[in-house]
Formats: structure tokens, sequence, C-alpha cells
């Protein structure tokens, strides 16, 4: 069976060939050839045969796979059609994510990037920005505001997931949460169907009233979805809830900020109170995909957003006086304490 050892010649060399290399793994995500690769062992006769593709050419494209360590072969023989593959577990999926239709990535076009491109020297020195036509943080105007909501709602799948997963014992009767930053209320609306007794209030700046005003008129959800209007960063949270959540939020500020509203948090919530903290926390796999945001936020100084290690967390809200903070496991962890 071969390998592929990522020495840095070859991270170099794949680096350099990126643009062709998303080229090949998109081809074979549209084409459906990772659906027959994460079944197999699938011989190269089979593949062939199935998908109507010259063998030759089929084993040197399959080769470029092999290249990025995705696709395994074995071969016992010199005899091209007995070659056999298989993709590496979770394929398809990670391909899906970030050549696939809904991918971020298919928006990245319409960013500033290429303002970047070829000066990060300058950049680097403070010399070039992103222009805030492309990028404005915080969202200043009624259309941009809009515009990073949704966003956001598209980007739910792997928040959902966890939610969903440990929904049961998040949650009890008459409940009442308080969604800090969440958005237009599409997290919100879906956590009020999948638990009839639970209430949510959206917690954002007024500028949001009227998206979470469609959304709940778009799921038919009555008084069971609210909003509050206010500044975190210039007013105490909201109290009277049960829960105060932090979705994608406290990464986007700097860590005297994050501390800041857990502190908040704290004092807002009563005995009993929880608070959820939901991101996307700082490994290597997410590093590496967190590539392009990196990339792109270098000429944007107002926007401090990092991936932090769960650990920040964990130490944190330990320090501030919640007892038993855990992490409970999915596509994106979720951390949880509770006010003594």
């Amino acid at each position: 069976m071969s390998t592929v050892e990522l020495t840095p010649r070859a991270l170099l060399h794949l680096l350099f060939n990126g643009a062709r290399a998303i080229d090949v793994v998109e081809t074979a995500y549209k084409l459906g050839l990772l659906e027959a690769l994460e079944a197999g062992p699938v011989t190269l006769e089979v593949l062939s045969q199935k998908y109507g593709m010259v063998p030759g050419r089929l084993y040197k494209f399959l080769d470029c796979l092999e290249s990025l360590g995705l696709v395994r072969r074995e071969q016992k023989t010199d005899a091209l059609l007995e070659a056999r593959y298989t993709a590496v577990p979770g394929l398809r999926a990670a391909a899906e994510k970030v050549v696939g239709p809904q991918s971020l990535e298919r928006d990245r076009e319409k960013y500033g990037w290429r303002e970047l491109h070829g000066h990060l020297p300058e950049v680097l020195r403070g010399e070039r920005s992103m222009p805030a036509k492309d990028f404005e943080w915080p969202p200043q105007t009624t259309e941009q505001v809009a515009g990073f909501e949704a966003s956001m709602a598209a980007g739910l799948g792997p928040i959902l997931e966890v939610f969903r997963t440990h929904g049961g014992t998040l949650w009890r009767p008459g409940q009442k949460l308080l969604e800090v930053g969440g958005g237009d209320g599409s997290l919100a609306a879906h956590l009020l169907e999948q638990h009839p007794e639970l209430q949510v209030d959206v917690y954002n700046l007024p500028a949001t009233e009227a998206l979470v005003a469609r959304t709940r008129e778009k799921h038919q959800l009555g008084a069971r979805l609210g909003f509050v209007g206010g500044d975190f960063l210039k007013e105490p949270l909201p109290r009277g809830y049960d829960a105060i959540s932090f979705v994608r939020v406290l990464h986007d500020w700097p860590a005297e900020t994050a501390r800041a509203l857990m502190k908040a948090t704290y004092e807002a919530l009563p005995s009993g109170g929880r608070i959820l903290i939901c991101e996307e926390f700082r490994t290597p796999e997410r590093l590496t995909a967190q590539f392009f945001w990196s990339y792109f936020l270098m000429g944007v100084d107002s926007c401090v957003s990092r991936l932090r290690e769960v650990e920040y967390y964990l130490l944190a809200l330990k320090d501030l006086g919640f007892k038993a903070p855990e992490v409970l496991p999915g596509p994106f962890e979720l951390v949880v304490a509770t006010k003594p």
C-alpha cells in the first residue's frame, strides 16, 4: 500500500500546485468517483468501465489523488487494470464542504482577496489594506448587516448537529435561552422546532430586529422567538434567562473582550444557569481549513477574529467562578458550564 510523506519539499510542491490539486478533487467529486473510491477497494478496470474513462489517463488522475494523500493504492503486479484504490475515510464529506455547491469557498471570488495577492510585503508593513467596500468590520450599513448574518446562517450545519446531538441534556421544559449575537434567529428557530417547550430571545444590535422578525414569521414561532436589542460592548447582558449562549461570537473579539463577556454572563445568570460556547476551536485540521480567512483578514485590522484552543475557555470559565466546565463533542464542540 502506498504512503505519502509530507516533507517540507513535498508540502511546497503541493502548495505550488494548489489550484491544480483542487481541480482534481473537484473533478472527482463532480464525477461521483469519490463514492466509488470510499466504497473500495475498487480496481482501475472497474472504475474505467463504470465511468467510461481511458484507463491510462484515469491511472494518472488517481495518481494525483494519491499524491495528495487522499487515495490509497494497492498494486501487486505491473498490470494497470489490477491496481486497487480506496479513498481515505471521510473524503467525500470533506470534499463537499470545500468544493461542493454549498461551500463557503464557492463565494470566495466575491471577496477582495485579489487586492492582497502579490502584495503581502506591503500588507505586512501596513502599507496596503483591504478596501472597506470589500469588507468592513463590524458591519455598518443595513445591507452589510444583512449580508453578514445571511452568511452566518448558511454555515449552521455543524452547529445544528452538535445541538441536536446533545439537546436531550441541554434543555429542560420551560427554559429560556438568550442567544447573544444570534444573527437572524436561524439557530434559535431550529432549536425551538426541536424543543417545543423552549423559549429563545436573540440579543443583537437593533439593526437585526427585522431579520429576526422575518425568521419568526417564516417558521411561525410567535412569541417563542423574541428579540432584545442592545450592544454587549456597552451594556450589561439581560437577566432572567436559564442559559446564555455564544455561537461563533467570542472568537471575533480580543481575549479581554471575550473574557469580559463571559464575566457578564456569570453576573446575568441565576444560580444553576448555564453558559454555552460553540465555535471552531483551534486544532491543526481547523487551522488548515482557516487558511483562506487568515489570508483574507491580514488586510483588515479592525477584525481580530482568531481560533483559540478550547483550553482557553475552560480555564477562563473556571477562573470566573463557573463550575464543571466541560466539552460536548461534535462537528463544532460545545463548551458548557454552570453558575453555582
